[in-house]
């Protein structure tokens, strides 16, 4: 094995981890590969929202599949204007790799990859959300140029394990969850919405809203989640 391949290898081990971290799904008593088994992969069209059948969640145009190359061609991404590019992508690709983790055919949890500026150059991790899909179960980065002690915090167990439960919309549809400046008041009914600032990392908080904003709104996974929901619904239906 050549040392391409294997530093290959190591990144996908790296971010396969990510993905079942994000979900809470990362146990020592099953190896990575084994517990991936369990993530059904799928690619999406972020511009319908449905699920892109013909193509391979394994390879895309014969390579690897890495959405981010997609966002460079200008034959499957979109370019986006200052005002509606919040997250500085500057392009958004067409279709995207999901995972959606399910437990005897159930839908348990959707994985979903987001990317956005830090301070200091691009962050990228994975959202993991319930089968309401309203409610935050963990996000993880797998890469970022944040610095260390301040914006870097994003990798702090403590600062993941505020996500936990976090709400993404309010019960009339209106977007409300993110990273606010200093601590979140207890007696906030807006907490449910709120996780606690990277103490000394404005940009990198920032950051890591927006993102959320920009993957979870009209031009990212917005569609997507609202046919999803009506799918789970007749799931449930039929299982009563």
């Amino acid at each position: 094995v050549g040392l391409r391949d294997q530093q290959k290898f190591l990144k996908q081990k790296d971010q396969q981890s990510k993905i079942l971290s994000s979900a809470g799904l990362l146990t020592n008593q099953k190896s990575i590969e084994e517990l991936f088994m369990a993530i059904e992969e799928r690619v999406i069209n972020l511009d319908t929202g449905e699920y892109a059948d013909s193509l391979d969640p394994k390879s895309f145009n014969g390579k690897k599949f890495e959405s981010e190359d997609y966002s460079k061609d200008p034959l499957t991404s979109v370019q986006l204007s200052s005002d509606i590019d919040i997250s500085s992508l500057k392009r958004r690709e067409n279709f995207i790799k999901i995972y959606l983790y399910k437990e005897n055919n159930n839908i348990k949890a959707v994985i979903l990859p987001v990317r956005g500026l830090g301070l200091w150059g691009t962050l990228y991790g994975y959202l993991a959300i319930e089968p309401d899909l309203n409610t935050i179960i963990g996000l993880e980065y797998f890469a970022h140029k944040e610095t260390p002690g301040l914006g870097a915090e994003v990798d702090n167990p403590r600062w993941k394990s505020k996500w936990r439960g976090k709400k993404i919309r309010s019960s009339s549809g209106e977007f409300k969850i993110k990273v606010i400046k200093g601590l979140i008041n207890p007696g906030s009914p807006e907490k449910k919405y709120q996780v606690d600032g990277l103490s000394g990392a404005t940009i990198t908080s920032r950051g890591v809203s927006n993102m959320l904003a920009f993957w979870l709104g009209e031009l990212g996974y917005a569609k997507f989640l609202n046919k999803l929901k009506e799918e789970i619904k007749k799931e449930e239906a039929l299982n009563v």
